[in-house]
């Protein structure tokens, strides 16, 4: 059936009154859920997507030797060197056709979640006029940044359901010609958060044949490209052309290089976007200080650590296929470091994530709160609980034989 408005599920951008809860940071609902309720064993917490691996040995030195370069203010688009890092590394890592352009394919970030979120407000002054309220797409569920970024903009959020059937991407089918006349921009998530869906050469090829038909502005998010079991994820930018006209692609070290307290990331593309991004980022966006500039640039040369972020992962992962088995829906997802559980038979999320912190010990997060309602009233993520497999092996062992022996008491096994 065709996306059309109708399918849009919250309250407009400058609606007044308190924010409904399904507007609410998915983390502060979770804690609103879980506060009459004590840990019944002691604490696991597989709720938030926060990387446990050790940080590289390599970020404490080169911090000591630029620290005087914490006493200057950072230039917004960044220093030369670390433009040149993430230009050369996103050229190799993806294969890209010609060399990105340093000086204007490529600008800092303060981690992709404000990237993503000033972007959404930099797509909507960018596009040319649209015919009818302009939208932003975005999968359902999704990163929260991707919403702020849409009501901040002043767009209609467009909500299109990721779900088993659909391989959990958006379905590009779906959507009606007059929604897409209509759209500044469409976040895309490949690595998926939650589900770990990535998206084939093909399905990109078609968001790029979509944006340029229509005019809008492509924002990929990558940042779990470089977490894998499978085949390495590619981007966007593969298929953008040599200009990346109408595309631009987010990258962050916090997963890659387990640095998510250092809030360094990327976006490169389409050079026309990005020298008006760069003017609102100027007057309105975090600055990165240098020093961590530096460590990124180090991050960036190195894919050592890299590998052995994967390799631990892979750990787990095996842990999983061996413990879950198929229970509760499970696939070792494609990309990313989390798993989808389907818990429908275990009283729906919000019950079985109550029963798993309760009786086990161990904080998951429902589904339902990392998506919204669609227009018939459901909720893509209902049912199922995301696990972010973010601890150490054995810790993530116990985790899971808990909540085997939790679930499936709920399942009346």
């Amino acid at each position: 059936m065709a996306m059309t408005a109708s399918s849009r599920t919250a309250s407009p951008a400058g609606a007044q009154g308190g924010a409904p809860a399904n507007e609410r940071s998915p983390f502060a609902r979770l804690a609103d859920l879980l506060s009459p309720f004590k840990p019944g064993k002691p604490l696991i917490n597989l709720s938030l997507g926060e990387p446990q691996h050790p940080v590289p040995d390599f970020v404490g030195p080169i911090l000591a030797r630029h620290i005087n370069d914490f006493g200057r203010y950072p230039i917004a688009k960044g220093i030369e060197p670390f433009r040149q890092a993430a230009a050369n590394w996103t050229t190799k890592r993806f294969g890209l056709a010609r060399a990105v352009d340093p000086d204007s394919e490529v600008l800092v970030l303060n981690g992709s979640r404000e990237g993503l979120f000033f972007a959404g407000i930099a797509a909507a002054r960018y596009v040319s006029p649209r015919k009818g309220p302009p939208a932003i797409l975005m999968p359902n569920p999704f990163y929260p940044a991707y919403a702020a970024g849409a009501r901040a903009a002043g767009c209609e959020a467009i909500f299109l359901p990721t779900t088993r059937d659909n391989g959990f991407l958006p379905d590009l089918d779906a959507l009606a010609p007059e929604t897409l006349e209509r759209t500044a921009a469409f976040y895309l998530a490949s690595p998926a958060n939650p589900q770990g869906s990535v998206a084939s050469p093909a399905y990109f090829a078609r968001v790029k044949q979509l944006a340029d038909r229509y005019g809008f502005i492509v924002l990929s998010d990558e940042c779990y490209s470089e977490i894998y079991t499978q085949d390495a994820p590619g981007s966007m930018l593969a298929v953008a052309g040599n200009d990346f006209a109408n595309v631009v692609a987010f990258q962050s070290l916090s997963k890659r290089s387990n640095l998510p307290g250092m809030r360094v990331g990327f976006v490169a593309g389409d050079r026309n976007f990005l020298a008006r991004f760069h003017e609102l980022r100027n007057v309105a966006a975090p600055q990165v200080p240098v020093p961590l500039q530096h460590v990124a640039i180090a991050a960036y040369n190195d894919e050592s650590h890299v590998d052995e972020n994967r390799r631990l992962y892979g750990i787990k992962f095996d842990l999983a296929d061996q413990i879950l088995g198929n229970r509760f829906g499970y696939r070792r997802p494609a990309g990313g470091f989390c798993i989808w559980l389907d818990v429908s038979s275990c009283g729906g999320d919000e019950a079985a994530t109550v029963k798993l912190f309760r009786d086990g010990g161990v904080r998951v997060i429902p589904g339902s709160y990392l998506a919204r309602p669609q227009a018939d009233g459901s909720n893509p993520g209902a049912g199922y609980i995301r696990v972010a497999m973010v601890q150490d092996s054995e810790t993530t062992a116990e985790a899971l034989h808990r909540m085997v022996d939790v679930l499936s008491e709920a399942q009346g096994e």
